[in-house]
């Protein structure tokens, strides 16, 4: 029984989990906001390009 009670009030592998799930939604931030950047990057660097087309 002692040994039972003692397994509940262990909380090490808890721990090793929480940081895991934080690592794990930093990097789903990231992915986003690199996503993000790329895309509107070449939404911009499109437009430039069939703006240098057009005057030409």
């Amino acid at each position: 029984m002692q040994k039972l009670a003692r397994f509940f009030k262990d909380e090490s592998g808890a721990t090793a989990i929480e940081y895991g799930l934080i690592a794990a939604l930093i990097a789903v931030a990231i992915i986003t906001a690199v996503t993000s950047l790329g895309t509107n990057a070449g939404n911009t660097f499109n437009e430039i390009a069939n703006n240098m087309t057009s005057t030409a």
